[in-house]
């Protein structure tokens, strides 16, 4: 999948501030090693540098737009291009952080175990994931997927929710953690402009798909999802669009 930083920071204020929340609740635990998963376009990866400067962070990103990106927006930060499916690092870190990325690797009964063995012992795991996949806006996807000429071309994606719920992530986590917080958030967010959830979705899950199509029947299909989730979520008086939009948190503390 190729990411477009621009079209990802669209909406930055809203992306951000669950990730400003997941950053907040990690404890104080003086880190000297800090691991950005996912690290985007940066943004993020330079606010944990701002939270702990003495700390040697590295920003771990398998899409090269965004790492050019972050190396420009986090230039103190060492960066990592490579995928996180395929993340072993030679050492432990003192906390292993992700914001939105984790949703996009499978099988997270193995995932989540092994990504907290790179924590070292005392260590923070903080992982924030979207949890919306059963809304309009990513259902309707699905929806136009299966309902076009381009079917056979992009069925294959419409698969299962990538996240599961709370009580699944304690029940892996809590073997490895001697503290272990899960909560989840519904932000309302108000959004501008013309179709802002098109728009929203395609800096993410709806990237996936046109990603598969080319030229006239790419533009259709996204026609086709705008029409559909622009009636999902219409405009109010005062011609905003109110997005609500679950993500999942998780603030682990390994064993020591």
């Amino acid at each position: 999948m190729v990411w477009d930083p621009q079209q990802y920071l669209k909406f930055s204020g809203h992306r951000l501030r669950p990730a400003v929340d997941l950053l907040m609740r990690i404890p104080d635990v003086g880190p000297r090693t800090v691991a950005d998963l996912g690290a985007g376009a940066g943004n993020v990866t330079k606010l944990i540098k701002e939270r702990w400067p003495s700390a040697a962070v590295t920003g771990v990103e398998g899409s090269a737009e965004m790492v050019a990106a972050g190396r420009k927006a986090a230039p103190d930060v060492e960066w990592s291009h490579e995928d996180l499916g395929h993340w072993r690092p030679a050492k432990q870190y003192d906390v292993v952080y992700s914001n939105a990325a984790l949703h996009w690797l499978p099988n997270h009964a193995a995932l989540f175990p092994s990504v907290m063995e790179k924590v070292a012992p005392g260590g923070m795991l903080a992982v924030q994931m979207p949890r919306n996949f059963l809304a309009p806006s990513h259902v309707l996807i699905g929806e136009t997927a299966m309902d076009g000429p381009w079917r056979s071309k992009v069925e294959h994606l419409v698969t299962p929710p990538p996240v599961e719920g709370p009580a699944f992530y304690h029940d892996v986590l809590a073997p490895l953690s001697q503290n272990i917080d899960i909560w989840e958030t519904e932000y309302l967010q108000v959004l501008e402009g013309e179709n802002p959830v098109k728009e929203w979705t395609k800096g993410t899950w709806l990237t996936r798909y046109l990603d598969v199509l080319e030229g006239d029947e790419k533009a259709a299909f996204e026609a086709a999802y705008g029409m559909r989730v622009a009636k999902a979520y219409p405009r109010n008086a005062a011609g905003q669009t109110l997005f609500p939009f679950r993500r999942l948190f998780i603030v682990a503390q390994r064993k020591g």
